[in-house]
């Protein structure tokens, strides 16, 4: 009997414990010196973001902003292998399937803190370090720094899955140099380390065992102004020599991406591709050809209306077409087809890109009255 109360004890006051320091959260929160740490934990799922973890990161941003001692706000991911590969796609899924709010919360969560990392007040740094995708360019990209290591691999594959690349994507994406916004959104082409800089994804490049140092004397600044975070990100940037003399993947493509991807629709990307006829043309051709037909002409025209839109009017188109993604069918098979069953061989429907009329693509846009999106 004494023994299995001892246990008991022991147990309580381990839980007790880890209650205060929680390494089992989902995400982490806490203040160090004058900056706001914000910690994906979710290793297992590559830091992929659920709505819980959505629900907890979005006041504590706005709490940090209002506290005149927090004067930076850190974001990374643990695990050493992803920042945040996604959101959590097959939640959303499930939940779409049997009609639950789930779908709509989700991604109204996630798009409101887009749009908190997008106007947030105070510096926001982030730790882009492994495996960046889809929600994880969200909580990123739309801050003052990104900082990226020889691990970072980017890519935004939502064409994929029958969705499209979401999280202020129709913001960033067609503000990219050239036409490297719209290859990356139709193909989900991956950059990696290096590349994700010269791409002006990242604003900083640093080996990745060097971000506990910088972390640490980024805590360390005594009640800094955003030049003297850039100083400090510059100063390890300029240090860092990892593959300096390499050139940018894409260089010696970029003038047939800014041609080919410059068209007004995607029949006719379609057909430049092909009367390119070059290895490079060949395969993007190969790829585009494996996505949804209806993704592929959402996000053409998500990117071109989203050049001149303001973030957040971006967000609010976004919403509009998660909403018509739940109702449609693309989104729920390339999910089965690339997450579920993994098959790779997704059946979409309507299967050819001339199927899929104008008027369904409008519709797709159209304002949800009381249902959109307010920020």
């Amino acid at each position: 009997r004494l023994k299995t109360l001892n246990r008991l004890q022991v147990i309580l006051q381990h839980l007790k414990m880890s209650k205060q320091t929680d390494s089992t959260a989902e995400v982490l929160l806490e203040k160090k010196g004058g900056a706001g740490i914000i910690t994906l934990n979710r290793p297992k799922a590559l830091n992929a973001l659920n709505l819980s973890m959505i629900q907890q990161i979005y006041p504590q941003i706005k709490t940090w902003e209002q506290d005149p001692e927090t004067f930076l706000i850190i974001i990374k991911g643990t695990g050493g292998k992803a920042f945040c590969a996604g959101g959590d796609i097959r939640a959303i899924t499930e939940a779409g399937k049997v009609g639950d709010k789930l779908s709509q919360d989700f991604f109204r969560g996630e798009y409101r803190l887009n749009n908190a990392v997008g106007t947030c007040k105070k510096p926001y740094v982030a730790l882009i370090d492994g495996i960046t995708m889809g929600g994880g360019v969200g909580v990123s990209i739309h801050g003052h720094f990104r900082v990226a290591t020889e691990k970072t691999v980017f890519a935004m594959p939502e064409t994929a899955i029958g969705l499209f690349p979401d999280v202020g994507g129709g913001y960033f994406l067609p503000r990219l140099s050239g036409k490297i916004g719209y290859f990356l959104a139709l193909t989900g082409y991956r950059l990696k380390g290096r590349d994700v800089l010269k791409a002006g994804i990242a604003t900083h490049f640093v080996e990745s065992e060097k971000l506990p140092a910088l972390e640490k004397d980024l805590i360390a600044l005594k009640s800094p102004s955003k030049e003297n975070i850039a100083d400090l990100l510059n100063s390890y940037h300029m240090k860092c020599t990892v593959d300096q003399e390499k050139e940018f993947v894409l260089d010696e493509h970029m003038e047939k991406i800014n041609s080919l991807f410059s068209a007004n629709s995607v029949e006719e990307i379609v057909k430049k591709l092909k009367q390119d006829g070059s290895p490079f043309a060949m395969k993007q051709l190969e790829t585009i050809n494996k996505m949804s037909p209806t993704s592929l002409k959402l996000t053409l025209r998500q990117l071109r209306e989203g050049a001149s839109m303001s973030l957040q009017d971006v967000l609010r188109m976004e919403y509009r077409l998660s909403q018509a993604c739940m109702k449609g069918h693309d989104f729920y098979e390339g999910v089965r087809a690339v997450l579920i069953d993994k098959d790779h061989s997704p059946k979409w429907k309507p299967a050819v890109l001339e199927e899929v009329s104008d008027e369904f693509v409008d519709n797709c846009f159209k304002p949800l009255g009381n249902d959109d999106l307010k920020l």
